[in-house]
C-alpha cells in the first residue's frame, strides 16, 4: 500500500499515481487485487450511488458509511481518501475535525478538501493533528452553483494566477497532494512543475503526477456522460444489460437452474 511519504517519492521519481473512486465492498475487493494506488470515497457517491443531481447532497453519514464499506473490502491493501462533503469544512473548526475523525476511524487514511480559501486554518490543524490532507482545486463540484455548472475553470490569466496561488497555499498549509479538475493542460502542468507535492488530474491533461477517474465512468456504466477527459475501458452498460437479459431468458425458458445447479 502506498503511504503519504511515498506520494512525494513518486513525484520526484516520475512514477505516476493512479486513483479511482470506490464506494462499496464488492468493487473494493476487485481493486484490492489491482495495482491502482489510491481509492477515493468521493462525494460523487451522492450522484453515482444515490442518483442525486450533484455532490452537495453527500453527508458525513453517507461518506462514513461508504468508507467503512470500502475499507472492509480492501482489508488494508489500499490507501483510502475520504471526501469532506458539502459545508463540512465551513460550519466550524470543531465540526470539521469531528468529520475527519469519523472518516479515519471508519477506515480512511486521509481526507480531501475542496478549495483552500477559508479552509487554511482547518487544513493546518488537521495536518498538525496527524490527519493527511489532499487538496482539490479547479472544478470543485461543491461549488457547482457558484460556477454556473460543470465547466472548464481557470480560462483567463487572472483565474490561472488565482489557481496557482491557491495551489501554493494548499502546499504551505501542509497538504500532501492536490487534485486538479477540468483546467487547461498548460496551467496544470505549470502548477505541477512549481509544487513540491504531487498533483493528480481529472481533465487536467498529461502533465500532472497522476490521474483519477470515477470507477463507474471508466467502466462505461453511463453512456450519456461523455466529457472530453473521459476514456472508457469497458462497455459496462451493454455488458451488464446483456447478462441481466440472459438470466431473465434462462429463467423464462426453463434453462435455469439445470440439474447440476439443483440439490437432490
Amino acid at each position: 500500500m502506498i503511504t503519504v511519504p511515498e506520494f512525494k517519492i513518486r513525484k520526484d521519481s516520475g512514477q505516476k499515481i493512479t486513483m479511482m473512486t470506490c464506494y462499496d465492498s464488492s468493487f473494493a475487493k476487485l481493486l484490492a487485487d489491482s495495482q491502482i494506488d489510491v481509492l477515493l470515497v468521493g462525494d460523487s457517491s451522492a450522484m453515482v450511488m444515490q442518483g442525486r443531481d450533484s455532490t452537495i447532497h453527500a453527508s458525513p453519514d453517507t461518506i462514513a458509511f461508504f468508507v467503512d464499506s470500502v475499507a472492509r473490502g480492501t482489508a488494508g491493501e489500499k490507501f483510502i481518501v475520504a471526501d469532506m462533503p458539502f459545508l463540512s469544512t465551513r460550519k466550524s473548526l470543531h465540526y470539521g475535525m469531528e468529520c475527519a475523525e469519523r472518516f479515519l476511524k471508519a477506515g480512511a487514511h486521509a481526507i480531501k478538501i475542496e478549495g483552500i480559501r477559508g479552509n487554511e486554518k482547518l487544513v493546518t490543524h488537521l495536518v498538525e493533528s496527524g490527519i493527511p490532507v489532499m487538496g482539490h482545486l479547479g472544478l470543485t463540484p461543491q461549488f457547482v452553483h457558484a460556477f454556473g455548472g460543470m465547466k472548464l475553470q481557470a480560462k483567463t490569466p487572472e483565474e490561472q494566477d488565482k489557481l496557482l496561488n491557491d495551489a501554493k497555499r494548499f502546499q504551505e498549509c501542509g497538504a500532501f497532494s492536490l487534485v486538479l479538475e477540468v483546467v487547461p493542460t498548460s496551467i496544470a502542468t505549470k502548477i505541477t512543475s512549481l509544487l513540491q507535492i504531487p498533483t493528480i488530474g481529472i481533465g487536467a491533461g498529461p502533465g500532472v503526477d497522476g490521474q483519477v477517474l470515477v470507477l463507474q465512468d471508466l467502466l462505461g456504466f453511463n453512456p450519456s456522460f461523455t466529457p472530453k477527459f473521459l476514456r472508457t475501458y469497458l462497455n459496462g452498460n451493454e455488458l451488464f444489460k446483456q447478462a441481466f437479459q440472459r438470466f431473465h431468458d434462462d429463467v423464462v425458458h426453463g434453462n435455469y437452474p439445470n440439474e447440476k445447479e439443483s440439490y437432490s
